[in-house]
């Protein structure tokens, strides 16, 4: 009897299955097995998808595989069914697909279970050495020192690379001089915090009731949109419904936009319950990852905590999924696998038949038209729990207000206010840096990009010019490049600036900041958050990062500083992602006992996007968006593609997008698909990028079949065109971003 043909999938960019003979010693061979292959001249880890009689090469032509790495499936197969259909719908290599689902270790042929992880700790000797008498001498050293200090765990290699690049070898010295020791932690403790228990449940309102009971009912796939307004206790329906999923022995998925949102939600579950808490983001090693992946999979878990990827976590016992923010543009992959984990959550919770909670205060007009159309089921909360009242909300017109460091008279004598009242205060702007241009007051000249077709960003705290774009730095220029005049001003507001503004017009009142800028390092959010909500700092400034889902009982006064950054954008959704930022922003004020305020900055305070969210809320202006949606043929009422592509030359990008549409044309034809309209070829909003010309190609589509039944030849097509090697290219369907 001949050998079988494994088929496998490979981490590569080809969009294919690769096939191999089973190894020499192991014929014992599983759909969802790691296996490790030979691939050109490398060796590979790979996995599994088919095991069948025949291959369409010949037998004496295929190379055998190497070895078998798992006993059992490493994916069960509701999840090989997952990937599978993901790498189908998306149009994405299947080596990539199944390579994302997986946490670092395990991709490069690691075994799947807890092994303790080396890190390094200050010795008695070490605490007492200030790192500041030997960094003349030795300044990775007193880096080291620097980093040990700030942790009282100890820290792994991750941690410790951001010393520099000589850091083992600084390490070693430090070793050498008794001031550090290595040790292995407790592999029982690592991203995974076990419940307590200890918080008492607070008395649910009726919706909060009739939203559990909903939810908690359902012993089949069910989806269910939970709209609630910000601090209606939209967590305390998923606590009660998780309780009740533990209580049967079933585990619950909890899928979060952002890795900020993380630490605050994890203190709230393990003190309400009695479980262990894994938890999964891009903020973890490698090794944490792992230990996560292992506890959700082997059920130790009973809750499972994470950002996108997390929506790839084996369950031993699903019983829940649960979307949080679902709206958040977050939750979409924009690099590489680019798909959606919202939406896979929810074919996930099909193929696994258990219910989905889908929650947000402005959910996205996708999730509105599933829940007219009855495929959700739709669950309010139009009532902020206890005795919390919506915050009053005002509008500061800036064409008669005069304004000093990116703040009016109105909004500072607010502040003061509620400062003296014992109230904490939210200062909004969606602009890190400085200030966002330096301009040339003799010439007019503005300092640009010289790699993107972008201003570069002043961050004074570093004295350097970053693009935001493609990240590059440069000295701040004692003089204009164009006209060699020292007469360069900062033109605008940045968080960073108006940090400084604040703390002249309020000096005895503490500050924090948070923005990508703050927050770079392991745990500094949650350390800032934690000041918020001890009370510790009265003035909370930050960025887009502090309208998503965070709890700050005593802010009674939120500002928002730029209200015009967005409303007039030209991406379709821009009206969509400005009223939710603002309706999330907005309702961080008065979510305790106390009453809030917002005040909104703006040059255009009769704008009918602010007039109708004002006036009547986000569920309006949500009915008043689907309308023009529809009539515009805008998602939800068609569906998308974009085809992104970019080179070093200009020429090169468009004659790629123009064989593209071509084949596209030749397609349309040949097959006979209806419904499909190409839009373009376009550059790019920002055509030049990192020293790269960009352009697009979009595909609209009457329906979903409609669409997938293009890409399926187009996909293919496009992978046989020759102008396809000059020019980097991705297929992106349903994108969030059109850019």
């Amino acid at each position: 009897m001949p050998e079988s043909i494994l088929r496998v999938a490979i981490n590569t960019p080809l969009m294919q299955l690769f096939d191999y003979l089973p190894p020499v010693d192991d014929a014992s061979t599983r759909r969802g097995q790691r296996i490790v292959v030979p691939f050109g001249r490398t060796r590979r880890v790979g996995v599994i998808c088919d095991v069948r009689a025949s291959s369409e090469i010949p037998r004496d032509k295929l190379r055998r595989a190497i070895n078998i790495v798992d006993d059992a499936p490493l994916f069960d197969e509701n999840m090989m069914s997952l990937l599978e259909w993901a790498a189908s719908y998306y149009r994405h290599p299947p080596g990539e697909v199944f390579s994302a689902a997986l946490p670092g270790t395990l991709r490069k042929g690691a075994p799947a279970k807890i092994v303790g992880e080396t890190r390094w700790r200050l010795t008695p000797d070490g605490r007492g050495v200030d790192p500041e008498t030997i960094a003349r001498r030795a300044k990775v050293q007193a880096r080291l020192l620097d980093l040990l200090q700030a942790s009282s765990d100890g820290l792994g290699q991750e941690g410790l690379s951001g010393a520099g690049a000589t850091w083992r070898n600084a390490l070693r010295a430090l070793e050498q001089k008794a001031l550090v020791e290595r040790y292995t932690d407790n592999p029982e403790s690592m991203a995974r915090v076990t419940g307590t228990g200890v918080d008492a449940p607070p008395v649910p309102t009726d919706e909060q009731r009739s939203a559990i009971d909903s939810i908690t009912t359902a012993t089949a796939f069910d989806a269910f949109l939970l709209e609630g307004v910000t601090g209606s206790g939209k967590t305390e329906v998923y606590l009660r419904s998780i309780q009740r999923q533990l209580e049967a022995g079933r585990q619950s998925l909890v899928i979060v936009p952002e890795i900020g949102l993380t630490p605050q939600l994890v203190e709230r579950f393990t003190r309400r319950l009695d479980t262990v808490v894994a938890v999964m983001h891009s903020g973890l090693n490698d090794t944490e990852r792992l230990h996560a992946w292992c506890n959700a999979r082997d059920g130790t878990a009973g809750v499972v905590i994470g950002t996108r990827s997390a929506v790839f976590v084996p369950l031993q016992h699903p019983g829940l999924i649960v979307i949080d923010e679902e709206h958040d543009s977050s939750l979409k992959q924009q690099e590489g696998f680019r798909y959606s984990a919202r939406d896979l959550a929810v074919w996930r919770a099909r193929q696994l038949d258990i219910p989905i909670v889908l929650g947000s205060a402005t959910p996205s007009l996708e999730s509105v038209d599933n829940a007219n159309a009855q495929r959700y089921r739709h669950l309010s909360l139009p009532r902020r729990a206890g005795a919390a009242r919506p915050p009053d909300i005002r509008l500061i017109d800036l064409r008669h207000q005069p304004i000093k460091d990116g703040l009016t008279e109105p909004l500072r004598e607010a502040m003061a206010r509620h400062l003296q009242a014992d109230g904490q205060v939210l200062v909004y702007l969606n602009r890190r840096g400085f200030a966002p241009s330096l301009l040339c007051t003799a010439c007019g000249e503005l300092v640009e990009c010289r790699r993107c077709d972008a201003r570069m960003v002043l961050h004074q705290g570093r004295a350097r010019l970053v693009c935001h774009h493609c990240g590059a730095e440069r000295p701040v220029p004692e003089a204009c490049d164009a006209c060699g005049a020292a007469e360069l001003l900062p033109v605008g507001q940045g968080t960073e600036r108006l940090e400084s503004a604040l703390s002249e017009l309020f000096p005895g009142q503490k500050i924090v900041r948070i923005d990508r800028d703050t927050t770079r390092r392991r745990g500094e959010i949650g350390r800032k958050l934690e000041q918020v909500r001890s009370g510790d700092a009265r003035i909370l400034l930050g960025t887009q990062m502090l309208t998503k889902g965070h709890d700050f009982p005593n802010v009674t006064l939120v500002c928002i500083i730029d209200a015009d950054q967005g409303l007039f954008g030209t991406d379709f959704r821009a009206s969509e992602r400005l009223a939710q930022s603002f309706v999330q922003v907005s309702g961080r004020a008065g979510r305790g006992d106390r009453p809030g305020e917002v005040y909104i900055q703006t040059l255009f305070p009769e704008h009918p996007l602010l007039t109708k969210l004002i006036s009547e809320g986000y569920a309006s202006f949500a009915e008043a968006a689907m309308i023009e949606r529809q009539q515009a043929r805008w998602p939800p009422f068609a569906y998308l593609a974009l085809l992104r592509a970019e080179a070093t030359s200009r020429a090169t990008m468009f004659d790629f997008l123009a064989a593209a549409s071509e084949q596209a044309r030749m397609i349309q034809d040949d097959e006979a698909i209806s419904g499909i309209t190409m839009l373009g070829p376009a550059p790019a909003p920002m055509e030049r990028r990192s020293g790269r010309f960009r352009g697009q190609l979009l595909v609209h589509a009457n329906s979903r079949g409609e669409l997938q039944k293009f890409l399926r030849p187009w996909r293919a097509a496009l992978d046989s065109l020759p102008a396809s090697r000059r020019a980097r290219w991705s297929v992106d369907v349903d994108p969030v971003e059109l850019f």
